[in-house]
């Protein structure tokens, strides 16, 4: 009868993992930090419909191609796909790759357009995450890498990691 007990609270923990207020990520865009210079981040709300919710809470939500634009002095994310669940858009006409609006303050918004026209950055949706009840997206101000660049971090992250090794054995040894 305990073991039965210990069961359900763990299973109950691991269904608020993402909903209490710690905040759990939905989806996160690895492939940004790899084609980008990530310079500054920003946290911004989504406006969603109700069967994109329930798709994101069922783990149907992918941002590696989403980018952000500016349309009539407003923030859009296009290219981000949630996937529709069957049960819960019978009587929506569900787009899963639709223009999403995202909600940020007018002096944000402001300073974003003004670093995209003038000096050529892209915002990128970096992580979906919650917060709360609700689901924020953090984006980033980026500049595009070249080839040589990617080269050259991909040369450093592989060093990083061969130094980790190098001095865990290290410390074994000691």
């Amino acid at each position: 009868m305990a073991k039965n007990s210990v069961i359900r609270a763990a299973s109950k923990a691991g269904k608020d993992k993402g909903k209490g207020g710690g905040g759990g990520t939905i989806a996160l865009n690895k492939r940004a930090r790899h084609d980008y210079h990530l310079e500054e981040r920003f946290e911004a709300g989504l406006e969603l419909q109700g069967w994109e919710l329930k798709s994101i809470r069922a783990g149907r939500a992918n941002i590696a191609d989403a980018y952000a634009v500016v349309l009539h002095s407003e923030l859009f994310l296009i290219g981000s796909q949630f996937t529709p669940l069957i049960s819960a858009s019978t009587h929506v006409v569900a787009n899963d790759r639709r223009t999403r609006k995202l909600l940020l303050h007018r002096r944000e918004i402001d300073n974003l357009i003004g670093l995209i026209q003038r000096d050529g950055y892209t915002v990128v949706p970096t992580a979906l995450y919650w917060k709360g009840n609700k689901v924020k997206a953090e984006l980033a101000l980026a500049k595009g890498k070249q080839n040589h660049d990617k080269r050259q971090s991909d040369k450093d992250r592989d060093w990083a990691r061969e130094k980790q090794r190098v001095m865990r054995h290290r410390n074994k040894d000691a």
